[in-house]
């Protein structure tokens, strides 16, 4: 009987860990190209009805694509928006970098400028955001020289990743220790915090911590990222060269190729959050999956 339950046991979690290092790619599916003529494209991210919206930064605008309406411009000017994400109340979130600023933007397209400064130095340039389900904001502050700045140096004396509490008052640095941090995402129960430093060529994950503050930094691969997203699996997606599909344990389970120079950032959307979208220096793609996102808007 003992050997029985043992060989149970085994072939149980044999199958466990087969399960969790399957493709996450829908069988059959092949990438498709939904729209181009970008000259940089970058901040994925969906509302609850699957409509995707990103920036085309360079040409200072916020686009969306639905699989009713098809492409069209959301916002223009935007800020010089990169990263984005949508809150619990349908609110988009944007790093707004034209002023180093991070926006709260309505579907009517009304600006809200959340916050620009932290201790009275303006921030060096917010490129990616995630909101976490107590409303907390948790962002990256690389320095990327921009065109369009005045400035040479970065104003912050290093590059890190912020958190802004639930009440949009109270911001503080919850690293202070990576070299170039950039895609961030966490996970539903708000509980881990996923950070890619690109200028490490590393990504971590963190243990949130009751008050915010994050905890038991881990390697979870070799291998920065520009953009990130999660699935409901807890595979991470990490771009660059196409775009990577990275186990739990930090084992590469699956890479889509993209016939672009850079991948910049990817996200879920469309129809049940089942489609991955991502965003590739000149293009729109999708790819079919078989699973949904982890952070669904609602």
């Amino acid at each position: 009987m003992r050997t029985l339950a043992f060989a149970a046991a085994t072939l149980f979690a044999t199958s466990v860990a087969a399960a969790q290092e399957a493709s996450p790619i829908a069988v059959g599916a092949a990438l498709e190209k939904l729209a181009g003529d970008f000259k940089f494209t970058e901040g994925p991210t969906a509302n609850a009805a699957g409509d995707v919206f990103f920036t085309d930064q360079p040409n200072d605008r916020i686009m969306k694509w639905s699989a009713a309406g098809g492409l069209s411009t959301f916002m223009q000017p935007a800020g010089r928006s990169n990263g984005m994400y949508f809150d619990a109340r349908g609110q988009l979130i944007a790093c707004a970098d034209e002023k180093n600023e991070l926006w709260s933007i309505a579907p009517d397209g009304k600006v809200t400028v959340i916050l620009g400064e932290y201790q009275g130095k303006t921030l060096n340039g917010p490129n990616d955001v995630w909101v976490h389900p107590s409303g907390a904001m948790y962002f990256t502050d690389p320095f990327y020289k921009r065109p369009w700045w005045q400035h040479k140096d970065p104003p912050q004396d290093g590059q890190h990743v912020y958190r802004l509490a639930p009440d949009r008052k109270g911001l503080a640095r919850v690293t202070t220790d990576l070299v170039q941090p950039n895609g961030i995402v966490g996970t539903p129960d708000g509980k881990r915090l996923f950070v890619a430093d690109i200028g490490a060529k590393k990504t971590y994950r963190f243990a949130i911590a009751p008050d915010g503050s994050l905890g038991d930094k881990t390697l979870l691969c070799e291998l920065g990222s520009d953009g990130i997203t999660l699935d409901e699996e807890g595979n991470l997606y990490l771009t660059g060269k196409g775009v990577f599909v990275i186990a739990p344990n930090g084992k590469e389970i699956a890479h889509i190729d993209v016939p672009e120079k850079w991948c910049a950032n990817v996200s879920f959307g469309g129809p049940g959050h089942k489609t991955l979208f991502i965003t590739a220096t000149t293009g729109l793609y999708a790819m079919k999956m078989r699973v949904k996102g982890a952070n669904p808007a609602k």
